[in-house]
């Protein structure tokens, strides 16, 4: 106890004796609880807070005289030589700091408004103001990947936030990544004896006594304390207080969701644009903006990780004769660019470890095999594949790694960014055999082919629901579940048919791309059909069989024709398809090329060639009874009869296309039918349009929008989504016509770009040029 100390304390006792006030008394006057004035008078606590020696002479009723003298001996408390429990105890901060504003933003609303003193309105005092000990504390779980710069935040965040905790600014780092981290009773103490509880008093409390006295403590107080680098709930949770003014903030690697009335601010990487303004604050602005492609390119290869940032911001700053460009090429190189991403005694690879030491071994291996998926994503049963655990079991173990912040989810998706992807394939080929990890890797890409023909033959004809012998590990219980899993698994089963291919399995090549055929109409603008239908076209000539090869080439020049947007070329492969359907003797294929022939001169103007080709289609189609394809041949001819303004005519053409649906009925499969019946009332409309009937046309094509909403094929709502846009603008109905190109633009992904460009054309006044005439 000083001297300073023991002044204090002996003024306020000998000022309470002189108003004749017991210590009760005086708590109940000043609003300072009856323990932290005795501990005040007893010189056992700290000199106190500026506010608390006001609250204290306005209790005791002094004139100014007595308040200045308790004031002044207050102040001889904290006079050099004194140190205020905590008070800036963190470590130094960092300068460069940049981004995270949302994250601050709300760690100030948490802090909750500053107190006397300070600027703000009283919220407690930290030696015992009436209300401290009702008040709450605010804890906040800041979570997050190795590297995001959680810690950088809140030193950030308690520097600023420090005035409003004048009783004690605490960090405590919990070692949470050490193999053996401190225990909390050892971490309660530290905390304990920052915040001046003398050694005597905690060895007579005894160690069972130290929970109760560490709530007592921060029960009185306001208090910041940084709980960092959290290993567990359990490290964590005996070191919460249970009331008091404390403001918690506990950050870890894991997402701590054992942890009950907790705030949780979970940290990702940094955007482009904060990326960009970090390493120029690391390299200077001249070399930046000399460079800005390569920094760019740099901040990408870092994967906007705060963590690799600084490393590749501080290689450069420490290596003046470097261009940007040249550190963003040994970055380039995948294999090299974790070794790349170290400085100093600072590696981000060292970072990684840290919590991949911490999983489990069940874990751990799929951890290290996740890195064997193509894409950037991947569900739950096809991870199951990398391991042989069954759905369930890989689900818990998907959820182990999401925890432990090496793993991200999105709705049902797992991803592994880049950099722990890359760290993962490190530890995969150090830790598992050749054998081992090519086993692993066909499994998942067996699986995913294997489901790939499952799911698209729900729009084949003749096929639909899975069979019954079929046992598998997705949901494929519904044409719309089929749907959601193709897309959601695209790019990993895609790189499974490339794998196929060139490993030689061109039959499975074949039958995934034939099982997709009538899928790929949902899905039109996904942007890689001809990627599929290529390689089909080329396992289809390995294979040597004419039919095969007529029919994968006829799907490339569809792909080539629509996907792409490049009729002209298509015409070779139409061509193409047809010899090969002529010398297998198959009337269905030779049909479908001239169809796709047909199209393709339409697209291009030639009029005159497309009747023809039409004409053969459908006699062809006819002869080979494939009503589908009829159905496709006549909406050919209406549109062939649209291009030539014959808008009668094609009114007619289209009227057929839906009487031979009605008089099919479930003969045609379901998303066929929804397609034909679609393209058949926009028809009708389009054409309805041109013969200045602006109501009718309406009508149909508002039908055919909403037709295509419930069958969820987002290319043609967008499609047609413009085309009523512009029938409600030649009817006046300007409002109604906004509302269409809005709708269209709010489509997103799976919708035409080019008519979502025009819908936001439209929307901004300007008249573009339409897009391509497409059906």
């Amino acid at each position: 106890m000083s001297a300073h100390e023991a002044a204090f304390g002996a003024l306020l006792r000998q000022l309470r004796q002189t108003k004749s006030l017991t210590i009760e008394a005086l708590a109940e006057a000043s609003g300072v609880s009856v323990r932290g004035i005795g501990d005040l008078e007893r010189g056992r606590r700290a000199a106190p807070q500026r506010r608390t020696v006001a609250a204290l002479a306005d209790g005791l009723g002094l004139d100014d005289t007595e308040r200045e003298r308790l004031l002044a001996a207050a102040r001889a408390g904290r006079a050099p030589g004194y140190s205020p429990v905590g008070v800036r105890s963190f470590p130094r901060g960092i300068d460069d700091f940049v981004g995270r504003a949302d994250e601050l933003a709300r760690l100030e609303v948490l802090a909750g408004p500053p107190g006397p003193g300070d600027g703000g309105v009283p919220d407690g005092d930290a030696d015992g103001p009436a209300g401290a000990s009702n008040a709450q504390p605010v804890v906040v779980a800041v979570h997050g990947a190795p590297g995001t710069g959680k810690t950088t935040l809140v030193l950030r965040a308690a520097r600023r936030l420090a005035d409003r905790f004048p009783d004690g600014q605490l960090m405590v780092d919990l070692r949470g990544t050490d193999e053996t981290p401190p225990a909390p009773s050892e971490l309660m103490v530290q905390v304990l004896k920052a915040l001046g509880v003398p050694d005597r008093d905690l060895a007579k409390a005894g160690p069972q006594a130290h929970p109760a006295v560490y709530r007592q403590v921060l029960a009185e107080r306001r208090c910041l304390l940084v709980l960092d680098n959290a290993r567990d709930e359990a490290q964590v949770r005996p070191l919460l207080p249970g009331s008091g003014g404390t403001l918690v903030l506990v950050t870890s690697r894991r997402m701590l969701t054992g942890l009950d009335d907790v705030h949780r601010l979970p940290l990702g990487t940094l955007d482009p644009a904060e990326s960009a303004a970090f390493l120029t604050a690391l390299v200077g602005g001249d070399r930046a903006s000399a460079e800005p492609d390569a920094l760019t390119e740099v901040a990408r290869l870092c994967e906007h990780l705060p963590l690799a940032l600084r490393v590749a911001g501080n290689w450069l700053a420490t290596r003046t004769g470097w261009s940007v460009r040249r550190l963003a090429d040994r970055l380039a190189r995948e294999e090299r660019r974790l070794d790349a991403l170290s400085a100093g005694d600072i590696r981000v690879a060292g970072a990684f470890d840290l919590s991949y030491r911490q999983l489990t071994p069940t874990a751990a291996r799929l951890f290290r095999r996740l890195s064997l998926v193509p894409g950037p994503d991947v569900g739950a049963a096809c991870a199951a594949r990398l391991t042989g655990q069954d759905l369930y079991d890989t689900e818990d173990t998907l959820e182990e790694l999401v925890e432990a912040g090496l793993l991200g989810i999105t709705g049902h998706r797992y991803r592994l960014h880049d950099l722990l992807c890359l760290y993962g394939r490190s530890r995969l080929t150090a830790e598992e055999g050749p054998e081992d990890v090519e086993r692993a890797r066909r499994s998942m890409f067996r699986w995913l082919l294997e489901t790939a023909v499952v799911a698209g033959r729900w729009y084949e004809p003749d096929h639909g629901a899975p069979p019954p012998t079929w046992r598998g590990t997705a949901d494929l219980s519904s044409a719309d579940k089929a749907r959601e899993w193709l897309q959601a698994e695209a790019a990993n089963w895609l790189a499974a048919l490339h794998a196929a291919a060139a490993n030689g399995d061109h039959a499975t090549v074949v039958e995934v791309a034939e099982s997709l055929h009538w899928f790929s109409d949902q899905w039109i603008f996904w942007g890689h059909w001809p990627e599929v239908y290529g390689t089909a076209v080329r396992s289809a000539e390995a294979l040597g069989d004419p039919l095969i090869e007529a029919t994968q080439l006829n799907y490339y020049a569809w792909a080539v024709l629509l996907c792409e947007g490049r009729p002209g070329e298509s015409l070779q492969y139409s061509a193409r398809a047809l010899d090969a359907a002529r010398r297998a003797g198959d009337p269905a294929q030779q049909a479908w090329a001239h169809q796709y022939a047909g199209w393709a001169y339409r697209l291009l103007g030639e009029n005159d060639r497309v009747a023809g080709h039409n004409a053969r289609a459908v006699a062809l189609f006819d002869a080979a009874g494939d009503l589908h394809g009829m159905l496709q041949a006549l909406l050919g001819r209406a549109l062939a009869l649209r291009a030539t303004e014959h808008h009668e005519e094609a009114i007619e053409a289209s009227g057929q296309v839906l009487e031979r649906l009605d008089e099919a009925g479930d003969r045609v499969e379901p998303h066929i039918a929804a397609f034909a019946r679609v393209s058949a009332l926009a028809g009708l409309g389009i054409s309805y349009g041109h013969l200045g009937r602006p109501d009718q046309a309406v009508e149909h094509l508002r039908t055919s929008v909403e037709l295509c909403h419930a069958d969820g094929n987002t290319a043609l709502e967008s499609r047609y989504l413009i085309t009523l846009g512009d029938a409600l603008l030649a009817a006046g109905r300007t409002a109604e016509a906004r509302e269409a190109f809005a709708r269209c633009v709010a489509l997103g992904a799976g919708a035409d770009p080019q008519r979502v460009a025009v819908a936001r054309s439209r929307l901004a006044g300007r008249a573009p040029d339409r897009p391509a005439r497409r059906p």
